[in-house]
């Protein structure tokens, strides 16, 4: 059973589908006037991978993630770059598909854009006038927060307290400082649609409701987002949906935690601020995503060169053992014996513990999907493979060619649901290393670099091998020379 933390009730609850064996999860996605940064991500990860968990325990998932792209930020943005509002948009949208593309995000099953549900917007906003929960003023229409009794319950913030320190534009018409927007009337130039009230466009908060309604109906499983989210937007949303329809919005509520930069928040003004492209051109996207899985999705994580160095560390060591388990594999046939009749007694806990990897990679996530212990319990048992690696020579080899089957099988099962540590081990030490090192020489040159050397000191040139190891070191490249020949790793 799927326990997971309600931020409406507050605690961890049994996960209970409105529909046996189905889920609908909507979670709330970028405005579209920028490149995103790693605070998106973070989000974009977490709730990837708990969908696709809900996948892996059998679920039919409906998936929903939208875009915000009609905005005031966005028609900014359009004067700055000359271009329109909807170009705008269009950009931004596709380079957030990239980048979320090479950080293992898929697409969500439904991926709506505010602009094509204007219609439906306009249809809850008549039902909330008509309802007495809303109001016009002169173009505009406001939902007013004293009709809905329960308003605050996901924050826990009371109204008073609203009123008296609320942070709002001042605007004298408004009935209450805390009513907020469900239709603005456009200004010349802005982009605008025809409705009861005149030309205009929508608040932010109402587009979630009406994509909600549209794709997911009134009331469905799981709504996510930032915890910056909680208030007011899905303070909002909940407001104007449950006043619209009389039902429960979203029956669970799920928030990420913050990143932090360097242990500051990361903000523009402290000049901390990262976009999920800057990083991706220091950092191979592997490191970055499970640097982001590493820590519990409620939890802040902290951005640091430090944390993501330890994620490359992380993914070096797992591809280690995964190149060792490949090389004595290769070309071996199954045995013919059971495993109890040649594996040792010393080594049968962890053969169990190997296969029993994926049931405790669910009891992991289970618990409002841990990653960080999941990730943990993988590098546990990296440790204990690398042993019998270590020792293979001096072991039965039908025992040994049980227990890294056994291993190889076990780590794909759970890897293929965090989608990390998929890779050939030959494309990683290739590659993905040099992706977020201060390599300054190709994988080409250093291989033929180190070639020449090998070469040199077959001639017992040790002058020339030890020039080139020098090329190499001050290319940030560090050498081992081995039994089975030379290897190389960024420094």
């Amino acid at each position: 059973m799927i326990k997971l933390y309600n931020t409406l009730s507050g605690k961890k609850e049994e996960f209970s589908p409105i529909r046996p064996g189905k889920m609908t999860m909507y979670a709330c996605g970028v405005t579209v006037y920028d490149y995103s940064h790693i605070g998106h991500a973070r989000g974009a990860v977490a709730f990837d991978l708990i969908q696709r968990y809900f996948r892996r325990k059998g679920f039919d998932v409906t998936y929903v993630r939208n875009f915000t792209d009609v905005d005031d930020k966005i028609i900014k943005r359009s004067k700055e770059e000359g271009i329109a509002p909807a170009e705008v948009a269009h950009k931004y949208i596709f380079a957030y598909q990239e980048d979320m593309k090479r950080l293992g995000v898929g697409r969500p099953d439904i991926e709506p854009r505010a602009t094509e549900h204007i219609a439906e917007m306009i249809e809850v906003i008549k039902g909330l006038v008509a309802k007495g929960h809303a109001y016009t003023i002169d173009g505009d229409v406001y939902f007013r927060v004293a009709s809905f009794k329960e308003y605050g319950k996901l924050s826990k913030r009371n109204i008073e307290d609203l009123k008296a320190g609320a942070r709002v534009e001042v605007d004298e018409r408004k009935a209450d400082p805390i009513d907020f927007a469900l239709w603005k009337k456009s200004k010349p130039g802005e982009p605008a649609w025809d409705s009861p009230w005149g030309p205009g466009r929508p608040g932010w908060h109402i587009e979630c409701t009406a994509m909600g309604f549209k794709h997911l109906g009134q009331t469905f499983d799981i709504h996510a987002g930032g915890k910056d989210l909680i208030f007011p937007h899905h303070e909002n949303e909940i407001a104007q949906s449950e006043a619209f329809s009389g039902k429960t919005f979203a029956n669970y509520w799920l928030h990420n935690g913050f990143v932090n930069i360097n242990q500051e928040k990361m903000s523009k003004s402290l000049g901390n601020f990262f976009t999920i492209r800057d990083i991706l051109n220091q950092y191979d996207a592997e490191v970055v995503r499970l640097f982001l899985l590493s820590t519990h999705y409620r939890s802040p994580i902290d951005f640091s060169d430090a944390n993501l160095k330890d994620a490359r560390a992380g993914i070096d060591r797992f591809y280690t053992m995964k190149e060792g388990i490949l090389k004595f594999l290769a070309g071996k046939k199954h045995p013919a014996v059971r495993p109890e009749d040649v594996i040792e007694v010393t080594d049968r806990q962890l053969y169990e513990k190997i296969l029993n990897l994926s049931k405790a990679f669910e009891e992991a996530m289970d618990d409002d999907f841990n990653t960080a212990l999941a990730i943990g319990l993988i590098y546990d048992l990296v440790r204990e493979v690398n042993r019998i690696l270590a020792e293979a020579d001096k072991k039965n080899e039908d025992a040994v060619i049980f227990l890294l089957s056994a291993a190889a099988a076990s780590f794909d099962d759970v890897n293929r649901t965090l989608g990390i540590f998929l890779r050939d081990p030959e494309e990683w030490f290739k590659e993905g290393r040099l992706a977020d090192s201060k390599v300054s020489l190709s994988v080409e040159r250093i291989e033929e670099l180190i070639h020449l050397r090998n070469e040199a000191r077959v001639r017992k040139d040790w002058a020339e091998a030890d020039r080139i190891r020098k090329a190499l070191d001050d290319g940030g490249v560090e050498l081992f020379d081995r039994s089975d020949g030379t290897v190389w790793k960024p420094k």
